[in-house]
């Protein structure tokens, strides 16, 4: 399949050429079906000569191109349904009726009501011009009204969500004049997994009121169904979580598939290079070096130990607390004892051959760097965060 990209440089088109590629070279093995051959990126510095050579030899085509903020209102009805006519005369001259997508916006859906606006007019003139173009050649028009998108993009543009998460990871200064206000965001990669969806023609139609406020009994519109109603104070609240994460160590709550885990994906790419590395403290003593490196909000933490030669450290058990030890360099014993029974077990462990070895409540457990020379490295992994008020730890030797 020889696919064309218009907009190829924009947000949404750097993303689904990148997937593209990884499909194309295969790297990306999901989705089995899709055979890419080539791809063809236009964009404002491509020439209208690339564009027709383009549109005769494609099988599909995404018209991802158009104008946000132009520095004319009228200059939204060229750059978008000018553009549009443009592409489609292409395809005509070509003879050719493969598919075509249509990116479109929310706001077309309320030209011609309140909050009219001219890119709203723009967009609506667009999607006509394809429906026209489908009915006259036969070819499948898909046709996306998209909500707010997010994803990596210029901030202070037209992006809020990538102004605050830039503003956020480099100290500048932002404005929420409503934190109340909702917005319903698509992210990049649900969406491009959308366009695969399409090529593979899996595309799912609007037939209700919903997704994108699209209201269509016919079933004209398609729609990406994975999108995330949030307010703008949720948004700027998980967006100072995430920037004191280095000095509090607390990672927020991300499930799989979650507005918060493809947020925090979003606004690490806003990081200065300066910022992609971070001091840990390391607490220190003559026995050797303890650091805890992560925190979370319902899976403990996670810490790394660092024993020297023949040290022992641990002789403490807990009522619920539980643990587990991975060396991951030296040889270690790990001794437990069971404080009710007597029962005890013994460990030899190393970094040559990493297992993992559970801390069970109710036995007291220690550790031993049995090397004479070398210090002993060991990853522990904890069901709660240490509370020194409530530190459910108490000493006594194995």
């Amino acid at each position: 399949m020889k696919v064309l990209v218009t907009g190829a440089k924009g947000m949404v088109g750097t993303a689904l050429c990148n997937n593209l590629r990884n499909l194309r070279d295969g790297k990306d093995r999901t989705r089995p079906g899709l055979n890419i051959e080539e791809i063809y990126e236009y964009d404002m510095d491509s020439t209208s000569e690339e564009l027709a050579e383009w549109c005769a030899q494609a099988d599909f085509v995404f018209n991802l191109a158009g104008v946000n903020r132009p520095k004319n209102a009228e200059d939204f009805m060229t750059g978008n349904f000018g553009f549009a006519n443009q592409l489609l005369d292409a395809l005509k001259a070509a003879n050719n009726a493969c598919p075509v997508m249509l990116s479109s916006s929310v706001q077309a859906t309320l030209a011609g009501r309140f909050g009219d606006s001219e890119y709203g007019r723009s967009k609506l003139a667009g999607e006509e011009l394809f429906f026209d173009y489908g009915e006259e050649t036969g070819a499948k028009v898909a046709i996306y009204r998209f909500p707010n998108l997010m994803g990596h993009s210029k901030p202070n543009y037209n992006s809020a969500i990538s102004t605050f998460c830039w503003a956020v990871a480099n100290d500048e200064s932002y404005t929420v004049n409503d934190p109340s206000v909702e917005l319903e965001l698509l992210y990049i990669d649900d969406l491009v997994q959308g366009m695969f969806d399409l090529l593979e023609g899996e595309e799912q139609h609007c037939r209700f009121e919903g997704v994108g406020a699209v209201a269509d009994e016919r079933g004209r519109y398609c729609y990406v169904p994975v999108t995330h109603k949030v307010t703008l104070g949720e948004i700027v609240d998980l967006l100072q979580q995430f920037k004191a994460q280095p000095q509090t160590l607390m990672m927020p709550k991300m499930p799989e598939g979650s507005f918060e885990k493809k947020l925090y994906s979003l606004y690490l790419t806003y990081l200065p290079a300066s910022a992609f590395k971070y001091a840990l403290k390391m607490n220190c003593d003559d026995r050797g070096s303890f650091t805890e490196l992560l925190h979370t909000q319902d899976c403990g933490q996670v810490s790394i130990n660092i024993s020297k030669p023949g040290i022992t450290k641990g002789q403490h058990w807990h009522n619920s607390k539980w643990e587990l030890f991975i060396v991951v360099k030296g040889t270690a014993l790990i001794q437990e004892r069971n404080i009710t029974t007597g029962e005890t077990v013994d460990f030899i462990v190393s970094g040559d051959a990493i297992e993992a070895v559970h801390m069970i409540p109710g036995w007291t457990h220690n550790i031993i760097n049995l090397s004479e020379t070398e210090d002993l490295v060991t990853v522990m992994t904890c069901n709660e965060v240490f509370d020194p008020e409530h530190p459910d730890t108490y000493h006594e030797e194995v």
